[in-house]
């Protein structure tokens, strides 16, 4: 069972870099980097809100849970 972030996928339909997302929401580009390659262990809901804010999309645009057969 995982949780998948799909931040990249949000970031192509918006034509928006990385980088910009990282400003506009307030994090280290380092902090997205982490979070976009499902790294993290954990997401603030405040940080979850603001990046649904900037890519108006919901939670379950960026989060996606998988069963992987365990």
């Amino acid at each position: 069972m995982s949780i998948v972030v799909n931040v990249d996928v949000m970031l192509a339909r918006r034509k928006m870099s990385s980088g910009e997302l990282a400003e506009k929401v307030g994090l280290s580009a380092a902090n997205l980097s982490i979070l976009k390659t499902g790294k993290a262990k954990a997401i603030r809901f405040s940080t979850l809100a603001a990046l649904c804010g900037v890519l108006e999309c919901q939670p379950g645009d960026l989060l996606e849970y998988r069963n992987d057969g365990l």
